[in-house]
């Protein structure tokens, strides 16, 4: 299996002592995919399986693991605290130097929805309780309700994440994909960081060539 270099632990310290969580097994996914970096990962699916059914894996789509079958997971993970990774680009664009916010911070993955995006609350909060066990300091989220809003006391993860600020680990979470619209922003309970996207100040122009030979920059 190839290992995404984002979660490579060369010059990675060791796994600290404090640390109570485990490398979870499953479909596709061993205890030989964790490292110094990636220390834990956990999986779950009952929540998910009493509320919507018995999950099909059989056209590859989806695993039962912590393997991560769409990439979000991993695109997150890296964002957060991918290891430095040389001489890397989008299809060419934009070559450089790719790293997340805290390249020497340790990963622990808890997988808690499915390729196809159902999540179970359930499912949430168990991974939630299982953190704190673990002995995170930080917990990053991408998921979120869908507007309108519910209050604070029917959001599993406004309640899930009080649950773990109450105990001093820190939740940082996405305000969510939609805007600039009134009202487009989710998870707004003030125990969260909230984060949003941004603009840079970057363009990345490309040459592109029609059937008729003319080349146009875009």
């Amino acid at each position: 299996m190839i290992m995404n270099k984002s979660l490579n632990d060369a010059g990675m310290k060791r796994v600290p002592s404090r640390w109570k969580g485990i490398c979870e097994e499953g479909e596709k996914f061993n205890k030989s995919n964790c490292n110094r970096k990636s220390i834990g990962a956990r999986w779950y699916v009952k929540g998910y399986e009493a509320e919507f059914g018995n999950l099909d894996t059989i056209d590859g789509s989806e695993f039962l693991s912590p393997r991560d079958a769409y990439g979000h997971g991993t695109h997150i993970s890296s964002i957060a605290s991918g290891a430095i990774v040389k001489d890397t680009s989008f299809f060419g664009l934009a070559r450089g130097l790719a790293r997340g916010g805290t390249p020497s911070s340790h990963l622990a993955i808890y997988k808690v929805c499915r390729a196809t995006g159902g999540c179970s609350s359930a499912d949430i909060l168990a991974a939630f309780d299982d953190s704190i066990h673990d002995g995170v300091h930080v917990i990053s989220v991408s998921l979120g309700t869908s507007s309108p809003l519910p209050t604070y006391v029917d959001d599993p993860l406004s309640i899930d994440s009080f649950h773990v600020v109450a105990r001093r680990i820190a939740v940082v979470s996405s305000c969510g994909n939609f805007g600039s619209y009134p009202q487009t922003v989710i998870n707004t309970a003030p125990w969260i960081i909230s984060v949003a996207a941004s603009t840079i100040d970057r363009v990345f122009p490309t040459s592109i060539m029609l059937g008729n030979n003319q080349t146009f920059v875009v």
